[in-house]
């Protein structure tokens, strides 16, 4: 069986998926250019039901106030310690769809990163909302998509189809919140484990014989499982 490349999971949702991404693109370069980018995200009704067809429940449960409140404060630390301007969005009609089918359709032109780089700096930098078409559909334009991409994309049979793939491998996977990094049979959860995952990846290279480190918790420490809310500082759903 051919050995799966490695990959990481991400949502725009998630400010500490924004945080690894700043940090994948400026301290792993590298990294960020060979392996395999998988958008994450709570499904609408269309993309329920692929995942039902296909099996699949999705890990999904509402954030609790007080790890509200954490994440709040916790968030502000790393974004001032990465010299970050943050404002926190209010999504009052979220619909994910519209920011990860619109970068997957951004990846049809090879402007998957420029995409990426336009909806993260608005929605964290200046809280825009990307649920709204009209504004993911100006951030995409802004990336050098053509108008109507992103609208297209909610309807586009392709998209759709390559979106509920991208749902399914994150169970398949076992993905429970992001940013979430795999490679080979290591697992590495949060913005934080971030370089642990980079040193891995770098030393499943052909070229490389360092062993990739494995990180053991104690038990207390363990995340539970169950769900994409289930979550450490340093990874959310």
């Amino acid at each position: 069986m051919a050995r799966k490349p490695a990959r990481w999971y991400f949502s725009f949702r998630s400010p500490y998926s924004w945080f690894a991404y700043r940090d994948l693109i400026t301290a792993h370069p590298e990294v960020a250019d060979a392996i395999t980018w998988i958008p994450f995200w709570e499904p609408d009704e269309h993309s329920e039901r692929h995942l039902s067809q296909a099996g699949v429940e999705f890990p999904y449960t509402p954030m609790g106030r007080d790890k509200h409140f954490y994440i709040l404060q916790d968030t502000r630390r790393l974004a001032e310690s990465r010299a970050l301007s943050m404002v926190w969005p209010v999504d009052r009609q979220p619909h994910w769809e519209v920011a990860h089918l619109g970068w997957i359709a951004a990846r049809t032109y090879g402007l998957e990163r420029e995409f990426a780089d336009a909806v993260f700096e608005a929605r964290w930098e200046h809280g825009a909302d990307i649920c709204d078409v009209t504004v993911v559909e100006e951030l995409g334009v802004r990336a050098g998509l053509p108008l109507g991409t992103v609208k297209a994309a909610l309807d586009d049979p392709a998209i759709r189809e390559e979106a509920g793939r991208a749902l399914v491998s994150s169970a398949k996977d076992g993905v429970f919140g992001v940013p979430f990094f795999i490679v080979g049979r290591h697992k590495f959860w949060g913005v934080d484990r971030l370089p642990l995952f980079a040193e891995a990846w770098r030393a499943s290279q052909p070229d490389r014989v360092t062993i990739p480190p494995v990180v053991t918790l104690p038990a207390a420490e363990l995340p539970v499982l169950a769900t994409a809310d289930a979550g450490h500082a340093g990874g959310c759903g």
